[in-house]
């Protein structure tokens, strides 16, 4: 569905990484784990880019999380926005969707702590266990991750080439509750390969892949 969506605010979050807040258009609803497309023309072409949401529900408003490259088309352009700028958007699209039904292992690398970090938060206010594994040097939503620790939810963050640290990570939570892993191909590849080494099957984990 078509809407125009409103901007709130946008704050840094961490290194290059962005978080917007929108008003919610009217009939709009998602589930930690859905994303949407935001689609904006420069110079009469249309650039469209998707994002996952990073806020664990939609009310009034709900949040995504953009990695900002300075080299890119959109993201810096969505980082510039100020309060009461509109954005088209479409969606929720995704049959990835958190519904608040049981434990949760989100596994992140960059720009997917967002989703992570929104289903863990969906969790624990839902009174299930969380535990978030994120493959970064410099992590962003540091505040929400250390809230989140400070309220049960197991959080494990890994260096970029720390290979082995994440799949020891992966392997030990593995039975923990259902997987969800978000990131770039090389990250979630190496998430398939781990959750295979420690004898799971990376079929019933729910991945997006960012491309």
């Amino acid at each position: 569905m078509d809407h125009t969506a409103t901007v709130q605010s946008v704050e840094d979050v961490g290194p290059d990484t962005v978080a917007l807040e929108f008003e919610t258009p009217p009939a709009f609803d998602a589930d930690p784990g859905q994303f949407v497309a935001l689609t904006v023309e420069f110079d009469g072409e249309e650039v469209k880019r998707f994002y996952t949401l990073s806020s664990p529900s939609v009310g009034e408003t709900f949040e995504i999380t953009v990695g900002v490259d300075p080299e890119g088309d959109l993201s810096p352009w969505l980082a510039d926005r100020d309060p009461g700028d509109t954005v088209p958007m479409d969606g929720p699209f995704g049959a990835i969707a958190y519904e608040a039904d049981g434990d949760v292992v989100a596994v992140a690398g960059g720009p997917g702590i967002g989703p992570a970090v929104a289903i863990a938060e969906a969790a624990r206010e839902a009174d299930h266990e969380a535990t978030v594994i994120y493959q970064d040097d410099e992590p962003a939503h540091r505040e929400r991750l250390e809230a989140l620790g400070s309220s049960g939810a197991d959080v494990t963050i890994v260096d970029d080439d720390d290979e082995d640290g994440l799949a020891d990570a992966v392997g030990m939570a593995l039975e923990d509750g259902q997987v969800y892993a978000f990131g770039f191909e090389e990250f979630v590849h190496a998430v398939t390969d781990a959750i295979e080494a420690a004898g799971g099957d990376p079929d019933e984990a729910l991945i997006e892949n960012f491309g």
